[in-house]
């Protein structure tokens, strides 16, 4: 059974004597009839054992499109094996293009609540709580989807969720043990996102813009800014993430040293 802060396992072990043991007179049991003096067990018997499996700490990382989650995690990461730490973006979790809703003037909308596959990515989430691994394939965009990578992820100790929704998303965000909100000024998220998909994604500097006027701050300012707020801690990263990566990292040490 799943409980939000630990799972309790009952086990039934059976211990079976191989031969009888013998019992002094006095401990004979009083309605079992013993001629010999001695009574002999040779059946087996059970003995309940309760294992509690900690649930993993939890920490969500939201975001403004280009304000350098991918970047922050990637970093983050080097200061922990793979037993300690473990990520899951929701950008592995886009439906197919075919299956987006389409704009008023012909162009697919990525973000959107409703374009990510919301019950895949919390069912994955529930399955690394539960000590199981999750095997996914990466989310190419615009890129030839043949090219995709198989993703394995296994749990682990501190388990992170990145994503625009992750604080949208009800049933994740009561998951979230700590919310990490990444702020940058909007003007560098722009410089940054035309950089990144020209390079990395194969749009065109004016399907870029287009998308970043018409999709990507009326979604920033509807779903995503009135989550930051309510986060836990905020980091900058006009700049660099440094200070803010570091207090991270010694907070997860703790987390761990007291598992």
């Amino acid at each position: 059974m799943r409980i939000i802060n630990r799972r309790v396992l009952l086990l039934w072990v059976s211990l079976l004597r191989p031969a009888p043991i013998e019992l002094p007179q006095d401990r004979k049991v009083a309605r079992v009839n013993s001629c010999s003096g001695a009574i002999k067990v040779a059946y087996p018997f059970f003995i309940p054992i309760i294992l509690i499996i900690k649930k993993p700490y939890i920490v969500g990382i939201a975001g403004g499109s280009a304000s350098g989650k991918t970047s922050f995690i990637s970093e983050l990461k080097q200061d922990f094996n793979k037993k300690e730490i473990t990520v899951v973006s929701q950008d592995n979790y886009y439906f197919p293009k075919e299956k987006q809703l389409i704009d008023e003037n012909g162009k697919i909308n990525f973000d959107l609540p409703g374009s990510i596959d919301r019950a895949n990515f919390h069912e994955d989430i529930l399955k690394l709580i539960d000590n199981k691994s999750v095997k996914i394939t990466e989310y190419t965009f615009n890129v030839n989807p043949e090219n995709a990578k198989s993703i394995d992820i296994e749990p682990a100790s501190i388990l992170i969720l990145e994503g625009l929704f992750v604080f949208h998303y009800k049933e994740i965000r009561d998951l979230i043990d700590l919310r990490i909100y990444i702020d940058v000024r909007d003007s560098i998220k722009l410089e940054r996102r035309i950089k990144r998909d020209i390079k990395e994604r194969g749009y065109p500097e004016d399907d870029v813009k287009y998308q970043w006027e018409n999709h990507v701050m009326p979604s920033y300012k509807k779903y995503l800014r009135p989550y930051r707020d309510d986060a836990h801690v905020i980091i900058t990263n006009n700049h660099h993430y440094t200070k803010g990566l570091e207090v991270l990292v010694d907070h997860l040490r703790g987390k761990i040293s007291r598992q």
